[in-house]
């Protein structure tokens, strides 16, 4: 299989990954595809996307996959669904491997136990779909092996009875965003939205920035850019952190005591716009 990589995405750290597309593994899978994308993080799904009787062939799949020079994430079964032990053990050796994204955490011991079976130094994604989990959130961000969090909002809603309304999932969101930033993670990923139309999912980005959110999940190519450029500084704050940042090397510092905190900002969004390359875009 020949190697085929967004090169732009290989060379940005997931930490900041704001597009995470889940790509089926089943089987009309199709993994170069995805991974040629715009997407910053490419996961190839083998819980919620596959049903019970194809999930040894689509292990099989990724695991073809990353050994024959693809790279990516994998979305695992749940640590008490019967396929968990078997999806660990199959991607424990697999040179592709970047990470796991491990379904329906709910507890910190399921994190710890799931990179206890990897490879030492795999990072764990642990995706947060339920009210547990969401009460957990916390102790999971500060769980050994745990990389960043996610939120499953199709689950979290049936599990809890919510409604899609930005305020009935706001409190998940910011349990979450208040857990990474306890846990000393980046920012966590928020879930998916299903349509495609480029106003509605600028909203839905809107809400995932609002609540200090700094990745979303997308099931389709054609959502990624707009993710990306949704999630990513703005034209006019790169501006003024550019100019902020010239000021200063200039010797023009400002005395007030809010300096230093815009100082800072500054710096971070100007990192940002050099890391998304959008000083070229």
């Amino acid at each position: 299989m020949d190697s085929v990589r967004n090169q732009r995405a290989a060379s940005l750290p997931a930490k900041l990954s704001r597009s995470w597309l889940l790509e089926a593994a089943g089987e009309n899978a199709n993994f170069t595809d995805a991974l040629a994308s715009e997407a910053d993080s490419v996961v190839f799904d083998i819980e919620d996307a596959v049903p019970a009787d194809g999930k040894e062939a689509a292990r099989k799949r990724v695991i073809n996959a990353l050994n024959e020079g693809l790279t990516a994430w994998v979305r695992i079964n749940a640590i008490d669904s019967e396929f968990w032990s078997d999806d660990l053990a199959a991607l424990s050796g697999t040179p592709g491997l970047r990470g796991v994204m491990l379904a329906k955490t709910e507890r910190p011991e399921h994190v710890s136990q799931t990179a206890l079976r990897l490879r030492a130094g795999t990072p764990v994604l642990a995706l947060i779909e339920s009210g547990l989990g969401v009460e957990n959130a916390t102790a999971i961000a500060c769980a050994p092996g745990t990389f960043r969090l996610a939120f499953g909002v199709g689950d979290f809603r049936r599990d809890t009875g919510a409604s899609d309304e930005p305020m009935a999932l706001a409190y998940a969101r910011s349990r979450l965003v208040v857990a990474s930033r306890v846990g000393e993670l980046p920012g966590p990923i928020d879930g998916p939205t299903n349509s495609t139309d480029e106003q509605v999912l600028r909203d839905a980005c809107d809400v995932t920035a609002s609540m200090g959110m700094t990745g979303k999940l997308c099931l389709k190519t054609e959502q990624t850019e707009t993710i990306n450029y949704g999630l990513s500084p703005s034209q006019s704050e790169v501006q003024w952190a550019h100019e902020l940042l010239l000021k200063h090397s200039t010797g023009e510092v400002e005395g007030d005591g809010s300096y230093l905190p815009r100082l800072a900002r500054a710096q971070k969004i100007n990192d940002l716009a050099d890391s998304y390359g959008l000083w070229n875009s």
